[in-house]
């Protein structure tokens, strides 16, 4: 199983900001824990950086963790607010039919709705899902088994 961690990054900050990324190990490890063996790619990981990436590195980046999410099984989206770059990947995750989970208390939220097999208000929801088998069955009946 190849799993893509999106999550929000900039999100509405005017200036040139990032939102702090803790959040990452605590899904992260979460994750590799309910599945030791799957591969696991968090975006911010080898970016660190971004917010200081010219356009055109800036394109490569991004245009490359799209083309991921297009490609990976499950797509895992942390969404507290508004993030248009992980809506982007959510869409092209559903679109390519790659289960989408959210966690995000943005559950009216037409894109949230329309993208994902499963939305969790918060974290605790998400791993208390996690733990019960609930995603592992999402992502057998998607996958057909």
């Amino acid at each position: 199983m190849r799993i893509f961690l999106a999550g929000i990054m900039q999100g509405s900050h005017v200036a040139a900001l990032v939102h702090d990324q803790t959040y990452r190990d605590r899904f992260r490890r979460a994750v590799e824990a309910r599945w030791p063996q799957a591969e696991v790619y968090d975006p911010h990981a080898n970016h660190t950086n971004s917010i200081g990436y010219g356009l055109e590195e800036a394109r490569s980046v991004f245009m490359g963790h799209v083309a991921m999410c297009q490609e990976f099984d499950l797509l895992v989206a942390y969404v507290p607010e508004a993030s248009m770059g992980t809506a982007i990947e959510m869409w092209e995750a559903h679109r390519h039919a790659r289960v989408v989970v959210t966690i995000t208390p943005l559950v009216h939220n037409w894109v949230v709705q329309l993208t994902s097999q499963a939305v969790y208000r918060d974290f605790d929801a998400f791993l208390h899902a996690l733990e019960a088998g609930e995603i592992d069955r999402l992502f057998r009946s998607q996958s057909g088994d």
